[in-house]
């Protein structure tokens, strides 16, 4: 644990001493941002960059927030535990690198949020435009001029479009538009309008209406879930938090004195550690579902 604690000293003062008059903080964050780039994926990058245009992107500040977090709560609860400081130092350092992974989380659940409505627009006004078009193609090219979709479905919307005039016909934009977006209510959009080509049937008012209030009623389906989850999700990080005080509940039982001297027990030590490990598994299993399943149909 020593050598560990030496190395981090090391390298700091390396890091200060190559890159004087340079904010040594400034230094490594734009280090660990550059090998980081390296490797993210690339779909990660088109997320991201879509989630700042959207304005959701943290801020500086917030994200020194988040590590100020991290590495107090995760220190504090460490000592609590373990009462060693160079345990509490890397268990501080182990929580800050998470941050990455979580941004990464929350980005895909924004970005996800984000591609569903713009699916939905893209039904709703497709829908809207055959009402006057009484052509899937045409509708097409309405929904695709008229601005209110945005990138990355109104080039794949503009796919559709070429691929219906290369090959002749709507199946393969379709199924194109259906692999890309495997939607509930694409598919479904997408199947009537196969059979409406198909069986050439005019009456066709009343059954797209029906199709606007499913969709309706499925959208505000997804935004009622989407407020309970939040809800959700704040009571179980509170829970999670809290179950990290059993060990003061335990401390208060037996003294602080006897808690101490038990943790010269190597067995004891490693107990106490699968109980952190095993709780911060439990956490951000959670964060991972409550980012990933967003629950959108």
């Amino acid at each position: 644990m020593e050598i560990i604690l030496i190395g981090l000293i090391i390298l700091f003062i390396v890091s200060y001493r190559t890159k004087r008059g340079e904010s040594v903080y400034k230094f490594i964050s734009t280090q660990a941002i550059n090998t980081y780039k390296k490797f993210e994926p690339y779909s990660f990058k088109v997320m991201r960059e879509k989630v700042k245009e959207l304005g959701l992107e943290y801020t500086p500040r917030q994200y020194l927030f988040q590590v100020i977090a991290f590495a107090g709560l995760a220190g504090g609860i460490s000592y609590l535990y373990f009462y060693d400081l160079v345990v509490t130092i890397i268990y501080a350092v182990v929580a800050v690198s998470f941050i990455p992974y979580i941004t990464y989380l929350r980005c895909k659940r924004q970005y996800s949020e984000y591609i569903f409505e713009q699916v939905q627009v893209y039904c709703t006004n497709t829908i809207m435009e055959f009402a006057t078009t009484q052509a899937f193609v045409k509708s097409l090219e309405g929904v695709a001029e008229s601005g209110v979709l945005e990138e990355p479905v109104l080039s794949d919307v503009k796919t559709m479009i070429a691929l219906s005039y290369e090959k002749g016909d709507v199946y393969d934009s379709i199924k194109y538009m259906d692999t890309k977006y495997p939607y509930y209510m694409v598919k479904n959009m997408h199947q009537l309008f196969l059979q409406v080509t198909k069986e050439g049937a005019k009456d066709t008012e009343e059954t797209f209406e029906n199709m606007l209030s499913d969709i309706d009623i499925l959208v505000e389906g997804v935004y009622r879930d989407r407020s309970d989850r939040a809800r959700f999700h704040k009571q179980f990080l509170t829970f999670g938090i809290a179950l990290y005080g059993m060990i003061a509940l335990i401390q208060l039982l037996i003294s602080s004195e006897t808690y101490i001297s038990m943790l010269d027990n190597t067995f004891i030590k490693i107990l106490i550690h699968a109980i952190v490990i095993i709780n911060s598994w439990f956490l951000l299993s959670g964060e991972k579902y409550y980012n990933e399943n967003v629950g959108a149909e």
